[in-house]
C-alpha cells in the first residue's frame, strides 16, 4: 500500500442528477460492490497467512475499508418524504441517485489516483471512497418530480408523494 495524501475539499453547491427506475444498474453496482469487498477479504486473510476462523472479521476489515458508512435522515409530511444523507468530500459528479416508487439508492466514488513514493512506508490506513445506500420508503413516490441538492456535505432528496385515489365512503343501499 502507498501513502495517502489528504487535501481540503470545499464544499459543492448544486443539483445532483436522478435517475428514474434503473434496477439494473443497481444491481450490477451491488454485484460490483460485493466483488471487490470479497477480493478484499481475501487479501487480508491471504495476508494473515490464510489461517481460517476470522472469515467475518476479515469480510467486515474489507468492508470497512471499501464503504464509507452513509448517515441519514428520513423525515415525512403528509405530501413528500425528505431523505437527508452525510455525503462529506463528494461533489455532484461523483454521486448518482436512483428513484423507484418505493426505493431510492444513493451511490458515489470517489476517483482519485495520487502515489507518493518518496520514503519506506511504515504506516499506512485506507479511506473508504465509495458510498452505496439502499433505502425502501414508507410510501410510493412520484419519481418524475424528485428533486436532489448537495450543500455543505449533505445532500437532501425531496420526494413527493405518489397522488393516489382519495377515500370515499359509501353509504349501503338497501335492495
Amino acid at each position: 500500500m502507498s501513502p495517502q495524501a489528504a487535501t481540503a475539499m470545499q464544499p459543492v453547491k448544486g443539483n445532483v442528477p436522478v435517475k428514474q427506475s434503473a434496477s439494473d444498474e443497481v444491481l450490477d453496482r451491488i454485484q460490483k460492490t460485493y466483488d471487490s469487498i470479497a477480493r478484499r477479504a481475501f487479501e487480508i486473510f491471504d495476508a494473515n497467512g490464510r489461517w481460517f476462523g476470522n472469515d467475518w472479521d476479515h469480510w467486515f476489515r474489507a468492508e470497512s475499508e471499501l464503504l464509507r458508512p452513509t448517515h441519514l435522515e428520513i423525515a415525512e409530511s403528509d405530501d413528500h418524504l425528505i431523505v437527508r444523507a452525510e455525503v462529506p468530500g463528494f461533489t455532484t459528479k461523483e454521486l448518482s441517485i436512483s428513484v423507484e416508487p418505493r426505493k431510492v439508492t444513493i451511490a458515489g466514488k470517489h476517483e482519485s489516483h495520487e502515489e507518493s513514493k518518496k520514503a519506506k512506508t511504515i504506516y499506512s490506513e485506507r479511506c473508504a471512497n465509495e458510498i452505496l445506500r439502499v433505502i425502501d420508503l414508507p410510501a410510493e413516490i412520484d419519481s418524475s418530480r424528485v428533486i436532489a441538492t448537495l450543500k455543505d456535505g449533505v445532500l437532501s432528496i425531496e420526494l413527493p408523494k405518489a397522488a393516489h385515489a382519495k377515500p370515499v365512503h359509501i353509504a349501503p343501499k338497501a335492495a
